[in-house]
């Protein structure tokens, strides 16, 4: 199994934007889904965001039409662009694969995402 690695996290302000990005080198090629969840203090884990080899989306209720996710054309890199940010995004957020041929089916390290005026 191949770790991917979260970056991109940060202090913002309530209405403010991050993209975080997920390197994971060679996922398009093992056809891996690769998707985002998150993880707030004292809470369970949350998938919010998923993007498939053939770049099908899916979004939780509670990020779609603030969030998007995306890939490089190279696929090595999965973004989650985050806009119109609230409070209650703080959290961790992580990043993994799935899929039969997928390597990256194991957690990173994630990148923290706060939220405050």
């Amino acid at each position: 199994l191949i770790q991917p690695v979260e970056s991109g996290g940060g202090l913002v302000q309530p209405g403010g934007s991050l993209r975080l990005s997920c390197s994971a080198p060679g996922f398009a090629s093992m056809y891996c889904d690769i998707s985002w969840y998150r993880q707030a203090a004292g809470k369970q884990r949350e998938g919010i965001s998923s993007i498939d080899p053939e770049g099908g989306t899916t979004y939780s209720r509670s990020v779609k039409g603030r969030f998007t996710i995306s890939k490089d054309t190279a696929g090595d890199t999965v973004y989650l662009q985050m806009n119109s940010l609230k409070a209650e995004d703080t959290a961790m957020y992580y990043c993994v694969g799935s899929g039969r041929d997928c390597e990256y089916n194991t957690w990173g390290q994630g990148t923290q995402v706060t939220v405050s005026s």
